[in-house]
């Protein structure tokens, strides 16, 4: 029986490194939730920004939005202790939203902690919620930003994706954009960045693909115990 318990630790240490392994990069680095949005909508989004310090506080976020894809309508959900203030940008050539011609679109959106106490802790994360759109029919959207910790330090989350598919060292926030059939929502065309609840509370919720890897690699472990179970009966029945 010593034998089994042995194998069966082994296996379970090895499974629990494989949860963190697999669950530690998903929640490294600034993300967007979820990661896709239907083209032509006006979609919900969040930033979810985990805080990396030991010591330092997450006390600001600065967002840059893509240049190639001016965005008519922007809001901000409010996020207790913080406020956000919006830059606006004139656009090089107007677009047309609606049948209404835009000359202006939000360039960049920062998010600054009230206080030291109001930022985002170590070992914690927080999420920053956006309604924007019409967005564009197709492409993704790049989001660059900045990461300000109490102490001074940042982190810049600007790397574009590769060509090959590989994660760069600071990736830069992605949102895709899918297909999709029906209404594409309000046609508010505005770029005001106050939060408004309908708009939220309509909007999609995050997704949960840390947590699902997690759950994977947990039955992983799982096949792999029953199989070393198995074959230890396997073994003990040939000795007999």
């Amino acid at each position: 029986m010593s034998g089994l318990v042995r194998r069966v630790g082994m296996t379970l240490a090895a499974a629990a490194v494989g949860v963190l392994v697999f669950a530690a990069p998903a929640a490294a680095h600034v993300t967007i939730s979820p990661g896709e949005a239907t083209a032509g909508s006006y979609s919900r989004f969040d930033l979810r920004v985990p805080n990396e310090s030991d010591e330092a506080a997450t006390v600001r976020l600065e967002v840059n939005f893509p240049e190639d894809a001016p965005l008519a309508s922007v809001r901000t959900i409010a996020v207790p202790g913080w406020t956000a203030e919006t830059e606006i940008r004139d656009l090089d050539t107007p677009v047309d939203v609606h049948g209404r011609e835009i000359t202006e679109a939000v360039s960049k959106i920062t998010w600054t902690a009230d206080s030291d106490d109001d930022g985002i802790q170590p070992g914690q994360f927080a999420e920053f919620g956006v309604s924007a759109g019409p967005l564009p029919e197709s492409g993704v959207l790049i989001f660059k930003v900045i990461q300000v910790y109490s102490d001074g330090s940042e982190s810049a989350w600007i790397d574009e994706p590769t060509e090959d598919g590989s994660e760069p060292a600071e990736p830069a926030p992605v949102l895709t954009i899918v297909e999709g059939e029906g209404d594409h929502g309000t046609s508010g065309t505005d770029t005001d960045t106050t939060a408004d609840g309908d708009e939220a509370a309509a909007a999609s919720d995050s997704n949960g693909t840390p947590l699902v890897i997690s759950l994977v690699a947990a039955g992983v472990a799982v096949v792999a115990l029953v199989i070393a179970v198995l074959a230890f009966r396997k073994r003990a029945a040939t000795d007999s």
